[in-house]
């Protein structure tokens, strides 16, 4: 509060000495009227004449008409006796008082009538901490954001926001609709664009045959060196037998600067196992190793009662932090609970998407009401903490609803 009124007090006096200095430089200058004017010309026409008088170039005679000629023009410029007589001038300070007292106060009557005096005092907030934000407080924003697209549908950006949300969320078909309107108006956006595809690919089982590749065509057409639209490219490309198209696409992108370490390790085993499929060589499959995670998928007591033994249970590993795209998965049903899980580079879901080329992993599992990879209302979920690749025991408690059941 202090601090407030003394920066307040020196601005405003400030603002006072800018807009009076001129005036108080103006106030205490000397008045020259017409009146004025007049007479120090006459006065400087009576000297020439005397001088010429004393010099001898003009006569007595001639002196006195001059002389009477100029009293003459005295009289008639300056309106008689009167306008030689000194006319007295005001000081000048008026106006430079009224305003001063007039800023000053009228600021601070403003102030007091539209400012927050309770917020001067107010603590200072720290930036919101994101990672904080409860599954529940996502739900919400989502929601809300949600509700504001619906108010203004042609926000290219709020609908790639709102597409997004709802694929951390694991809500494809929602995404899905997000994005497509976000790319129907803005079509020539090629993050956009990969965004829709990886969304399409997730709703159909991880596959990008079909409509994503399409989009990516689109995109690498606007972008040739988008590192998403190129990494999701190769592995369109991977999918479908085409090596030397995944190869060409992921080595651009390794070529990058600033790539993450993770993410340039994956592309470049993918290359080369890439490579090793061209050469006609059988890939030899990958025994259990350093990355195999394993551990128990348990269901807590309490939910019992809102299960049935036939229910889907999707259990998956995915990378900590990265794509949200799970690293491998097992479908199983509640009747099969408890669960012991093991998953390995043999599991994976893509070639570059492998256990063993992420340092940390979550573990989780989800009852699905519906059958559905796609979270719904009525669906119960658990996961664990971040666990290092290659460790064992990891147990997983399916306890709670999906964020907004």
């Amino acid at each position: 509060m202090i601090a407030f009124a003394v920066t307040a007090f020196f601005l405003l006096i400030t603002a006072l000495l800018v807009v009076l200095w001129p005036l108080l430089r103006r106030s205490s200058s000397p008045v020259l009227t017409p009146e004025r004017s007049n007479l120090d010309i006459h006065r400087i026409q009576l000297a020439e004449l005397k001088k010429d008088l004393d010099a001898g170039s003009l006569g007595p005679e001639r002196y006195q008409q001059a002389l009477h000629e100029l009293e003459r023009r005295v009289l008639e410029e300056g309106g008689g006796a009167s306008a030689i007589a000194p006319r007295p001038i005001a000081s000048g300070k008026t106006v430079p008082l009224i305003v001063g007292l007039f800023i000053p106060s009228t600021a601070i009557l403003l102030y007091l009538y539209l400012g927050n005096l309770q917020g001067i005092g107010a603590p200072r907030h720290p930036a919101a901490d994101m990672s904080s934000i409860t599954a529940d407080q996502f739900q919400d924003m989502t929601a809300k954001l949600a509700a504001r697209m619906q108010q203004n549908p042609n926000d290219a950006e709020g609908w790639k926001m709102l597409g997004r949300a709802y694929r951390a969320m694991e809500r494809y078909a929602e995404a899905n609709e997000a994005f497509k309107k976000a790319v129907a108006l803005s079509p020539q956006n090629a993050d956009l664009l990969a965004d829709y595809a990886e969304s399409l690919a997730l709703q159909a089982g991880r596959s990008l045959a079909g409509e994503p590749t399409q989009l990516l065509n689109r995109a690498l057409k606007l972008e040739p060196d988008n590192a998403k639209v190129l990494t999701l490219s190769g592995s369109a490309a991977f999918e479908r037998g085409d090596y030397k198209t995944a190869i060409k696409r992921w080595e651009a992108v390794l070529t990058q600067p600033n790539l993450g370490g993770e993410l340039a390790q994956a592309l470049q085993k993918g290359v080369e196992e890439s490579k090793q499929r061209m050469s006609g060589k059988a890939v030899a499959a990958k025994t259990a190793g350093k990355e195999r995670v394993t551990g128990e998928v348990r269901l807590d007591n309490t939910l019992n009662g809102k299960v049935q033994p036939d229910d889907t249970v999707f259990v998956f590993a995915r990378a900590a932090s990265g794509p949200r795209m799970p690293l491998a998965i097992a479908k199983i049903k509640v009747a099969d609970l408890p669960y012991k899980f093991s998953f390995d580079d043999s599991s994976a879901m893509t070639p570059e998407m492998k256990l063993s080329r992420f340092s940390e992993i979550v573990i989780g599992a989800r009852v699905s009401k519906t059958g559905s990879a796609t979270p719904a209302a009525g669906d119960l979920e658990g996961t664990s903490g971040k666990v290092k690749s290659g460790s064992g025991g990891i147990r997983v408690l399916i306890d709670h609803p999906v964020a907004g059941s």
